[in-house]
């Protein structure tokens, strides 16, 4: 009788397991630290919402590192195995001559991702509203910042002469130092500037991406010693975005806000449209992940704009494009 059981319960799990297949804990965990929770990184949390890290083996476990400068520490110390930030970064840690320096293995958008948000309406805004008034851009030498005077110069508006640019406020707190300071101006990313229209605190007037230009703004940053370790779990994850990527681009705003609300509680489902509407109409989104080189120079470009680059890096040293090239050949 014992054997009898015994052998029935063993059919048992057989069954169990062949209906659910691989359990949780049989997924390969992948520390992704990113440097903010914004709509804008949309292809990525379409990956994570739709089962396309798990259809790879693969679990993610999400932090907002609250800035490039804490994401990059988060891969330089081994904490996380993937940063999501800006390219800025790795070009920083390259030029302070660090031997074993991070590499850009993967790209996500492709302009700025920021929108201007002023206290007071315009029915036909121009740039040269800005003189004269305070704007509150973000962190020194973060991209933000550096691309939204990178715009500023091209209009003819020279910061800390025609207009007071405030670099002096940590960038997740940029909406709320807005609301409670004279400073008529703030550059915010999504959702966040649309819920500042929608609670009264302010109106997007323009965008920073249309007028930046290509320039590879958010990429996925690893220390090379974990590609050698681990090499097809970074294929997997490149896999998985490329998923996402295309999910994105074959769908709608609406679509698309439907997917990303358990991402983002906080916002409705009209809201979400709205900035998804947003984000396609500047065409912010990368359809794939391979980061090209005639955009890695544009970027270059925008940080020696900035006063912030000691020299300019050859594409091959700092971005290996050879998994993203593999799975979008595939």
């Amino acid at each position: 009788m014992f054997r009898k059981l015994t052998i029935l319960m063993l059919a048992l799990a057989v069954v169990v397991a062949a209906i659910t297949g691989c359990s949780s804990t049989e997924l390969k965990i992948v520390n992704v630290n990113e440097v903010t929770h914004s709509v804008f990184y949309a292809p990525q949390y379409v990956a994570m919402e739709l089962g396309f890290f798990e259809e790879e083996g693969l679990k993610i476990d999400l932090v907002n590192g609250g800035g490039s400068d804490k994401s990059m520490t988060a891969v330089l110390s081994g904490d996380a195995d993937i940063g999501l930030m800006g390219p800025e970064t790795a070009v920083f840690v390259y030029n302070q001559g660090k031997e074993n320096h991070p590499i850009i293995i993967g790209q996500l958008t492709q302009c700025d991702g920021s929108f201007l948000v002023s206290k007071t309406p315009y029915e036909n805004f121009t740039w040269d509203d800005l003189r004269g008034k305070t704007l509150i851009g973000g962190r020194v030498g973060g991209m933000p910042n550096m691309t939204l005077e990178y715009v500023l110069r091209q209009k003819g508006i020279i910061p800390g002469v025609d207009v007071n640019v405030r670099t002096d406020i940590q960038f997740n707190l940029m909406a709320v130092a807005f609301e409670g300071s004279d400073a008529e101006f703030v550059a915010l990313f999504e959702p966040v500037a649309s819920l500042c229209e929608e609670q009264g605190v302010g109106y997007v007037v323009a965008s920073v991406g249309a007028e930046s230009g290509k320039v590879p703004y958010t990429a996925y940053i690893v220390d090379p010693a974990k590609i050698e370790q681990n090499r097809d779990m970074y294929e997997s994850f490149m896999r998985a975005i490329y998923k996402g990527q295309k999910w994105v681009q074959e769908h709608t705003p609406a679509e698309l806000a439907k997917v990303l609300v358990p991402q983002f509680p906080d916002s409705d489902v009209a809201l979400l449209t709205k900035v998804a509407e947003r984000y396609k109409s500047i065409d912010a989104w990368k359809t794939d992940p391979i980061m090209l080189e005639e955009d890695f120079i544009h970027l270059q470009e925008v940080i020696e704009d900035a006063g912030e680059l000691t020299a300019r890096i050859d594409y091959g040293e700092l971005v290996d494009t050879s998994i993203a090239e593999k799975i979008v050949a595939e």
